[in-house]
């Protein structure tokens, strides 16, 4: 069963079982991610034509569950957010296996490469490998094109019923969908009139067992693409080798790349083949939380909004499809609720139904994936070290580990008279920091002592470390304590608190720290006051930053 196209003005109305806090809720996070990511709370009521009041009981709701954050007026997604396209994405079996050999096809031919899958008029990339260059990719996972502007829209439209492609002219024919592919912008006069026609393309695509786009999309984009099939035969996903004319003409594009693209695609089946498909065990109590959720709040939580949405939540890899039972099994809702919720979701697009069973849609994607797919460590940071600050009263930080030095990344500072004055991009010794001693410390043995040998460890204040055997032994306890407290070794009068921040895989990618003036605590104090606030900032970020991770790569600098 195809997926709907984007829904219209002419949509018809929703079925009398659906939802109305889900319609809302979903129009409301639509709303923010069609306008990048961040709009009013004011913008909100005017794009969606909702109640002021409405909004705000749905804004708070979402915040509730961690997609929006709230701040002076306005919403924000954010990263938490990205388990329902994780959902998605887990469910097609398609990034996790395929990911890794999008990327070393990148890395062969120095382009970007792309996977993408067809949703209705359009396709929908779900992962994205790109090169960093001055001129580069922008499309985002999640990103709806139109399909006959693109190289796997040809690949998918060969294997179009007639009924199909009646549909796709008869949307050509009243005016094509410029308004349903925010990512583009419009073709240019004249493009409609290029040759080959877009079923022409279709038909060579049929022939060759590949397509290409000369500049459809953008001036100066080619890309060459070829379909990966699931094991049962069916198209999966369409793999793009994307580059610029600056560099290679189309024909010259599909000389250099069609052989390694060609070997790619077949290792991507092979993958598919063997991936396992052992399901995870479902997320529980996911009904009992938005039940506490309301108790807490009052008014101001819809449930029936909340339970809405965790029916996205069930699927993963291994439960692409689902019956009813499951559904509500896997949520802890009831079936009546899990239906409604599902029949809500139906009629919008984002999951499809067949047989008794439950299928989430590419369309989940457009819930804030595309802008959320572009954050990196120190957006989502930055709220967590504010509410930090607002705690502690004393300034916060976030670094990474750069060289034999530490740098900054996300600062948030306090308004006192007297505080630490630093700014982004600052860098500073590792060895004479709390940050830079935590994330040494998270390195092998043989690593650190590298560090601190390229290092040369000098006095920077009479109370600065610079044995290495005493360094090195003062990085064996900080591995054993998770943190590491500072005093006056970077500079005088400065005592500083760091504790880990870790990546999915456990490795420590950053460090969190709080920065005072030595009159502020003792060394005491700081251990009894603020470490357990910085823990918890530490974690907050963690749970944000491992979502995100799933199946995006989340830049540290």
């Amino acid at each position: 069963m195809p997926a709907q196209r984007p829904t219209g003005p002419t949509d018809p109305a929703p079925p009398a079982e659906a939802v109305g806090p889900l319609l809302r809720g979903i129009a409301v996070l639509r709303a923010v991610s069609d306008a990048g990511g961040r709009l009013s709370l004011g913008e909100l009521a005017r794009e969606t034509g909702f109640a002021r009041s409405t909004v705000d009981r749905v804004a708070a709701t979402l915040a509730r569950m961690g997609y929006l954050r709230l701040d002076q007026y306005a919403a924000t997604l954010a990263p938490r957010l990205m388990e329902l396209g994780n959902a998605y994405l887990a469910a097609t079996g398609l990034p996790g296996p395929l990911g890794p050999l999008a990327e070393r096809l990148a890395e062969e031919l120095d382009e970007s490469v792309s996977l993408a899958v067809p949703d209705g008029d359009g396709i929908r990339f779900v992962h994205q490998t790109t090169r960093r260059r001055a001129m580069s990719l922008t499309f985002r996972i999640g990103d709806l094109l139109p399909v006959e502007r693109t190289a796997p829209g040809p690949l998918f439209a060969v294997e179009w019923s007639a009924e199909r492609w009646a549909d796709w002219r008869a949307a050509q024919a009243a005016g094509g969908h410029g308004t349903d592919f925010p990512a583009v912008l419009p073709p240019r006069t004249g493009d409609q009139g290029q040759h080959p026609t877009f079923e022409e393309r279709a038909a060579h695509a049929g022939q060759r067992g590949w397509a290409e786009d000369d500049q459809r999309i953008e001036p100066g984009l080619i890309a060459l693409g070829l379909l990966v099939r699931a094991p049962d035969g069916r198209a999966a996903c369409a793999l793009s080798v994307v580059s610029h004319t600056s560099r290679h003409s189309v024909a010259s594009l599909r000389r250099a790349v069609l052989p390694r693209a060609r070997a790619t695609a077949r290792a991507m089946e092979r993958a598919l083949r063997e991936a396992p498909q052992t399901p995870p065990a479902p997320a529980a109590g996911l009904a009992d939380w938005t039940h506490a959720s309301k108790q807490e709040l009052g008014a101001e939580f819809v449930e029936s909004l909340a339970r809405g949405l965790t029916v996205l939540t069930a699927f993963d890899q291994g439960r692409d499809q689902l019956t009813l039972a499951a559904i509500a099994s896997a949520t802890g809702l009831a079936r009546a609720t899990a239906r409604r919720a599902l029949i809500t979701l139906e009629h919008l697009g984002y999951v499809a139904a067949e047989a008794g069973r439950f299928r989430p849609t590419p369309r989940v994607l457009a819930l804030g994936y595309p802008p959320l797919s572009r954050t990196t460590l120190a957006e989502i940071a930055a709220p967590h070290l504010k509410a930090l600050v607002q705690r502690v009263h004393d300034s916060a930080s976030l670094a990474v580990l750069d060289g034999d030095d530490i740098r900054y990344t996300a600062r948030v500072a306090t308004g006192r008279v007297m505080s630490v004055n630093i700014t982004l991009g600052t860098r500073f010794p590792a060895y004479a920091t709390s940050m830079g001693r935590v994330l040494l410390a998270d390195l092998p043995a043989d690593e650190r002592h590298g560090h601190l040998t390229r290092a040369r460890p000098r006095a920077l204040t009479p109370h600065t470390r610079t044995d290495p055997a005493d360094l090195a032994a003062c990085l064996e306890q900080v591995a054993r304590e998770g943190y590491a407290l500072v005093s006056e070794e970077l500079e005088e009068g400065l005592r500083s608190l760091a504790v880990p921040v870790r990546d999915r895989s456990g490795r420590a990618v950053a460090a969190v720290n709080v920065g005072m003036h030595t009159s502020r605590r003792t060394p005491d104090a700081c251990l009894e006051e603020v470490l357990p606030a910085l823990r918890a900032t530490a974690h907050a970020i963690e749970a944000d930053l491992h979502v995100a991770q799933r199946f995006v790569r989340v830049p540290a600098l």
